[in-house]
Formats: structure tokens, sequence, C-alpha cells
């Protein structure tokens, strides 16, 4: 049974890296894909369950990668089951996307002494879920799309500032580099005005910002080897470029694509990490969700909610 649950995890692991490797091969990175797509009315948001909640992490990466390559302009998602239960159903002939669940069971085992012992087994599993443009039948709220933007870019600029400037991260200007320096804890960033535009420079921000996350003092990711090894290095640059993808989406950001004249070097040791190790993708996904959610913990939300109130 054990050998079985494995093999299955490990089928996991490789159909989807596979999937992502083959996109990298072309050039596309596909947690930056949508921001080239012209979504609907310029609005990239994260994938959204049935009842509105974003998806996070890998799943995240999966479903933006399915959407592009098959034209969805919804961003909300859900299982054949959900949608009957809401009176609809998924038209005749689409195929459904899939999704990786993880958790852990806890199993009573005898430890060498005669002891019985609680043991945490980890177990991950897909299941597969339609976009709502694939599902006939969906109460009118599902298929309702927004006819003005979202907001004015001023306002999501200055959002964006709030957001980062409750970070508390010490940022610097200057030079056309930007890079975390973790002997110093800061981060450098070219002058505003040196960016295309506002979003590019916030995209950018995001990205030195998820590196920033990670010190020993934050989340205590390993950057000891960022310089030394080219391997470590690919692996944290994978995160902190997914991070930043997903702070673009959660921030109402839009960067054009335009690659860093580095990506190009990183394109290639990702394909290296991604085909040699299977669960790479898995593990970055993971650290940038964390990376993520450890900025929004930044922010004031109890001072905001009684404002709002």
């Amino acid at each position: 049974m054990k050998r079985k649950e494995s093999g299955s995890r490990t089928d996991i692991y490789a159909r989807i890296t596979e999937k992502l490797v083959a996109a990298l091969e072309k050039g596309v990175r596909p947690w930056v894909q949508p921001w080239s797509a012209g979504h609907v009315n310029g609005r990239v948001t994260r994938p959204l369950r049935h009842n509105g909640e974003p998806y996070t992490g890998m799943n995240v990466l999966l479903l933006w990668s399915e959407s592009m390559a098959r034209g969805f302009a919804s961003p909300m998602w859900m299982t054949f089951k959900q949608a009957s239960e809401l009176g609809a159903h998924v038209r005749k002939g689409e195929s459904g996307a899939n999704v990786v669940y993880a958790s852990r069971f806890k199993r009573t085992e005898t430890d060498a002494r005669g002891d019985e012992v609680e043991r945490e087994i980890p177990f991950l599993k897909t299941y597969t879920v339609f976009n709502c443009d694939q599902i006939e039948g969906l109460p009118e709220r599902y298929y309702a799309r927004p006819v003005e933007p979202i907001a004015d870019p001023i306002e999501r600029v200055a959002h964006a500032d709030r957001f980062f400037g409750n970070t508390g991260a010490v940022i610097r200007y200057g030079g056309t580099k930007a890079y975390f320096a973790p002997s110093s804890d800061h981060v450098q960033m070219p002058a505003f005005e040196s960016f295309r535009d506002a979003a590019s420079y916030y995209g950018v921000l995001g990205h030195e910002c998820v590196h920033w996350a990670g010190a020993a003092h934050r989340l205590n990711r390993d950057l000891s080897r960022y310089h030394q090894d080219r391997s470590e290095r690919a692996r944290e640059e994978l995160i902190a470029d997914i991070g930043a993808s997903f702070l673009c989406a959660d921030l109402g950001l839009v960067p054009e694509l335009e690659p860093r004249a580095d990506h190009a070097s990183y394109v290639a040791s990702w394909l290296k990490v991604l085909q040699d190790d299977r669960r790479a993708i898995f593990a970055a996904a993971a650290h940038a969700q964390r990376a993520v959610a450890y900025l929004h913990g930044l922010q004031p939300r109890a001072e905001s909610e009684r404002e709002a109130a």
C-alpha cells in the first residue's frame, strides 16, 4: 500500500513538472503568462474557488497556465459536483483541469519498544475542476464581468505604495540593478523613473521583497549559498519570480511582459533544477506563498478594518 501511495505521489509530481518544463522550454514562464494575455478588462486575479476564495501556491500556477492555454476569461473554477449543486452542468465534451491537494493523516503504530505512537503521514492527490466558461446554467453572478476597470491606475499605484511601505523593508534607490542585500538587510532599486511604467516598477519591487522576506530573522530561507551555488540561486530566483506574480495579482497590478536581462539565464537554470528534481516547483510555489502571506501579514489589517467600520 505504501508503495502504491508513494508511486501515485511521484506520478503527480512528474506530470505537473513535465507540463511546466514544456512551457519553460518554449521560453514561457507559466506563472507570469497572464500579464501578456489581454485578460478581460485588463484585470488579472488569482484563480478563485466556487465560493470566491483564492487558490494558493502550486494551484495558482496550474490554473493560470490552463486558463491561458485554453483562453478562459473567468477566474472562477469548481468541481462537477459543485456545479451540479448550483443547478448547472458542465458542457458535454469539456475536459477539466487538475489541481492538487496536500495534507496529512495520523496513524497509530507500535515503535521498537512496543509503545503505541502516532505518526503523521503526508499525502498528495489531484482532483478535477472546471472553469465557469465551461459550465452552463450557473447563477448570473458567476458570469458577471466588470464593465469598468476595477480601480483607477493612480489609486492602484497608491495602494501598492502603502503595501510595500507597511512591510517596513528598507528600500534604497540608485544604480541600474535591483537586488536584496542580506548583509545590510536592504532592498536596492533603480530610480522609479527608469522603469517603463509604474506597474513594472512594483513587479520588480515585489520580486525583491520576496527575497527580503526570506531573510534569517524573518522566514529563514537559507540564502547563504546564493552566490556560491548556481542551483541554489536558481531555486531562490524561482521562488521570487513566482512570489512576485502572486503579489501582482493580489495588488491588481499588470506589468508589461518585459523580461529582465537576467531572465534568459534564469530560465536555463530553472529548467535544469526542474528536470533534476520533480518536486522543486512544488517547493518553490510553497515558499513563494509563504513569503507573500508574510508580506500580507505585515499590513495593518486591524486599523483598516476599524476605518471601514
